[in-house]
């Protein structure tokens, strides 16, 4: 199997990357079924992308659907150590305006029904999550943002909520009044999973809506999203093909080992079945 250390995942309105750069197509089964759809692979001039749509193609998943262990332990397999993830998010404040680009640095869980750890079934692990995005890649990231729209805010909070309904008003004001700059459905579990598979994640969040909290604007409705993702989509495109050439080869970020002190659970006492299963994840530190 090729090795790709650089990986795309795609949100709503982004289904698929430049159709004449593909140079292959990966199908791989993992310990917790098919990943949300086959990943292909992308050539950037000297640089090769793996790509994946979270939602598959056509999107038949709903957010609390997607199948994100799958998607996480596929691209480990695959050999990505980084990840760019595209999402589409309402926004929470006046001046992050639909169609702007958010580059956020935190994430507030307001999920329920998820399963958001590769641990459990025998295997007892704590990974730090206090900065949930890798601040080298997310520096990558805005300032490759930043040179091709002005449209840009960085150092905002996610708000990741359950879906797939939009939020209530209460809820919107309740997510302002928080610190919370956009909201959306899907950072979470995606960016836990990536810090425990030892995978730097950052996010570029596509705004297409004021959430309901502006009384001012028209509710979200799914042409609102729709319309205004259209028009992002062609940016979005520029920022990750001129973000991918500047990342460096080599990591020098936290990220790489972030499960090396986590693992509780006595190695003897680890079921062989679990050892299996995560050996691509933590088969280093028990060996």
């Amino acid at each position: 199997m090729r090795q790709v250390r650089i990986a795309v995942i795609g949100g709503t309105g982004l289904y698929q990357m430049d159709e004449k750069s593909i140079i292959d197509t990966v199908d791989i089964d993992t310990p917790f079924g098919k990943p949300s759809d086959s990943i292909k692979v992308i050539r950037y001039n000297d640089r090769e992308v793996a790509f994946l749509p979270r939602h598959g193609t056509g999107h038949h998943f709903l957010p609390t659907e997607i199948p994100v262990k799958a998607n996480i332990w596929a691209l480990k397999k695959l050999g990505v150590e980084r990840i760019i993830a595209v999402s589409a998010v309402g926004s929470l404040k006046e001046k992050i305006k639909p169609r702007d680009i958010v580059i956020p640095d935190q994430i507030i869980d307001r999920t329920r029904s998820r399963d958001n750890s590769f641990f459990g079934n025998g295997i007892v692990g704590h990974v730090s999550f206090a900065d949930p995005v890798c601040s080298h890649l997310k520096t990558i990231l805005h300032d490759t943002a930043m040179s091709i729209s002005k449209k840009v805010h960085n150092n905002e909070t996610y708000v990741c909520m359950e879906g797939p309904l939009f939020s209530t008003r209460a809820e919107s004001n309740l997510y302002q009044s928080w610190g919370g700059g956009i909201i959306g459905m899907t950072a979470i579990p995606e960016a836990k999973l990536a810090r425990e598979a030892e995978i730097c994640y950052a996010l570029m969040a596509l705004t297409t809506d004021y959430d309901c909290w502006k009384e001012d604007e028209d509710d979200v409705t799914i042409d609102i999203v729709v319309g205004n993702l259209k028009a992002s989509t062609k940016t979005a495109h520029a920022i990750i093909k001129k973000a991918v050439e500047k990342i460096p080869e080599e990591r020098k970020c936290q990220c790489s080992d972030a499960a090396q002190y986590a693992i509780i659970t006595a190695k003897h006492m680890i079921p062989a079945s679990i050892k299996k299963k995560l050996d691509i994840l933590y088969g280093k530190y028990w060996q």
